[in-house]
């Protein structure tokens, strides 16, 4: 007699997880995703408390996580993000911005020392001045790195601002070394989002990256072309009045001069005028022979 298949039983925490991912997406409108590369439990831990209200975010299994997503239905693009789950991730369950969102986690970014085999993000540079360490076997690993130092009072001195780093390059075990004796952390970590869905659409990790100072450069910029043509095309608004007053009175002070129109205002320019073309008259009957005499 064949005895039935017996029935895999998972983890309770597997279980659960799976039951919550099935049930949060339907809750929030921005569902995102972030890689956890180089993410402190302290950074995570301080995310959590200070937006508990506002932002969910669950360390998943991979696996549970895409199966889960099977069963949910009615949330547009849900697929996509499951194809995006590889290492480690999080899931973050919002109702903020996407855009905001990633500001918010870049805003409570971190730098860290870096270790033998990092990628620089960024230019690093080993700063002038005294190290503060002593002479010693130290010394061969500023001259590997190309750092001109010299020794004073008994310590190490860098003799310039060095640049040890490019974007892109891989830092050294011996690079790595000396930037942590020297204090210079140049990794930068934290939580990204790597890729989100809201409302049907979806973004990508580098379609959520706002640079605020070209942003706000460019509404200035913006405001102050759409606040001339306002101006030209004499567009009445609350930013328009004082400089279109400004621009009618400047010009109804010309007209008047222009037309010989005498008040206070344009007297200063009607009357010099005025004495100018009674001279210009004069000097004219005098070459024909008159006289005023």
């Amino acid at each position: 007699m064949a005895t039935a298949p017996t029935r895999k039983h998972y983890p309770k925490k597997k279980r659960l997880m799976y039951e919550e991912l099935q049930r949060v997406p339907t809750e929030y409108s921005v569902i995102a995703l972030s890689k956890m590369t180089k993410v402190r439990a302290a950074q995570l831990m301080m995310i959590r408390k200070k937006f508990r209200n506002d932002i969910k975010i669950k360390i998943i299994k991979n696996k549970v996580a895409t199966r889960a997503f099977e069963k949910v239905k009615g949330v547009p693009g849900l697929e996509n993000l499951s194809k995006q789950l590889e290492d480690q991730c999080a899931l973050i369950f919002t109702n903020i911005n996407p855009f905001k969102l990633n500001l918010i986690f870049a805003q409570n970014k971190v730098f860290l020392p870096a270790k033998g085999g990092d990628i620089a993000t960024k230019e690093i540079f080993i700063p002038s001045g005294n190290t503060g360490i002593t002479p010693g076997p130290v010394l061969s690993e500023f001259k590997v790195a190309n750092v001109p130092t010299k020794i004073d009072q008994g310590t190490i001195w860098v003799s310039k601002d060095t640049l040890v780093a490019k974007p892109g390059d891989v830092i050294s075990t011996s690079l790595a070394s000396l930037l942590s004796k020297l204090n210079v952390k140049p990794i930068e970590a934290g939580i990204s989002v790597n890729f989100a869905i809201a409302e049907g659409l979806q973004f990508k990790e580098q379609d959520l990256k706002l640079n605020l100072d070209e942003y706000k450069e460019e509404l200035v910029r913006s405001f102050g072309q759409a606040l001339a043509l306002a101006i030209e095309a004499g567009y009445m608004t609350p930013e328009t009045v004082k400089p279109l007053l400004v621009k009618a009175e400047q010009q109804a002070r010309s007209l008047a001069a222009e037309a010989g129109y005498l008040t206070p205002e344009t007297a200063g320019f009607v009357l010099p005028r005025a004495q100018a073309q009674a001279q210009a008259l004069a000097n004219k009957a005098r070459e024909r022979g008159y006289s005023p005499q």
